[in-house]
């Protein structure tokens, strides 16, 4: 079967050098493989998203020379591929949830989760729940509803262990308890989770292979819970390392200084920026420009490193064409 991957950005900020290092991981690994490439708008943060940070995102994924098969483009709009009209579809998937007593509702607040004791927060996974409402009699339910009271709807967690081999970390074993219990799927004010979404549209787009950052790692089990509760079937995953700034902190829409944007106003040539996340990824073994299309040949998720980079001064200066003595390839 042809390998269906995805491009699944936020429009919610300027795209940087780490969603750079994702956009260039996932293309390469479909086109190796002779695939095709869907580009979604996650846009389900209805007030951060923007359509001025939609095309800005796709004009940067053409600018490092990357492409998709489907979905929206700078010159045509699809609707069907932006998360903000799917939520039809993660609403009949929460309902075909409950109709299999798989969901549940939930009337804790993020505060009352933190303050409880019990509560020890998983780092990537986020605060477990202790499940406090899960088994909640009917009655005090209808009683809560009736009196108004806010809540979520829980994934009903059922004690299994969810496996898979992951393209780049190998082996992956985890029960929904280690990655935090029952999760969210949506919150009080109707918001669906990114779990659902994500999860709804993988099944429904058919992809086949995700290729995203290790510290989505936790969120593997519950999308594959919820693909197995559906009956969708599962895409193979790949978690690649992160690229971190000279801080040494996972590259996020705070570093300004190395937006895409910001890069392409310093006149900073694509493929320099290419070069420097090949060789961040072990791909090519000096700084040097290349264009995307000369990796896919000898490309193979199995074959990137797996630690974490962290950019330094040299790569920097290297990027903007500056000489750093010796350094300059090292």
């Amino acid at each position: 079967m042809s390998v269906r991957g995805r491009l699944a950005p936020s429009p919610t900020g300027m795209a940087h050098l780490g969603n750079a290092w994702a956009f260039l991981l996932a293309w390469l690994s479909v086109r190796s493989q002779d695939g095709e490439l869907v580009l979604r708008m996650e846009d389900l943060d209805l007030e951060r998203s923007s359509p001025v940070y939609m095309q800005m995102l796709m004009s940067d994924i053409r600018w490092l020379g990357l492409d998709w098969d489907e979905g929206p483009t700078p010159e045509r709009e699809l609707p069907g591929y932006h998360q903000s009209n799917r939520f039809h579809l993660y609403e009949e998937a929460l309902e075909c949830l409950r109709e299999k007593g798989l969901a549940y509702p939930c009337f804790c607040s993020r505060k009352d989760l933190r303050m409880l004791a019990n509560a020890p927060h998983l780092g990537d996974a986020g605060i477990a729940y202790p499940g406090t409402c899960r088994d909640l009699a009917a009655d005090v339910v209808e009683e809560r509803m009736q009196r108004g009271l806010p809540y979520s709807w829980r994934f009903r967690s059922q004690g299994k262990t969810f496996s898979f081999d992951d393209m780049v970390m190998g082996r992956q074993s985890a029960t929904l308890e280690e990655c935090g219990g029952d999760f969210n799927m949506q919150r009080s004010d109707g918001v669906f989770s990114y779990q659902l979404a994500v999860s709804v549209d993988d099944g429904l787009m058919g992809i086949s292979e995700v290729v995203r950052g290790r510290d989505i790692m936790p969120s593997t089990a519950r999308q594959l819970a919820i693909l197995d509760a559906l009956g969708m079937p599962e895409p193979r995953y790949g978690h690649i390392s992160l690229l971190l700034g000279e801080d040494g902190e996972r590259l996020a829409k705070r570093h300004a200084s190395l937006s895409l944007e910001a890069l392409r106003t310093q006149n900073v040539s694509p493929w320099r920026v290419i070069g420097l996340l090949a060789f961040a990824a072990g791909l090519i073994d000096r700084r040097e420009e290349v264009h995307p299309r000369d990796l896919v040949d000898d490309f193979s998720l199995a074959e990137i490193t797996r630690d974490d980079y962290t950019l330094t001064q040299a790569d920097m200066l290297w990027l903007q064409g500056i000489s750093h003595g010796t350094e300059d390839n090292s």
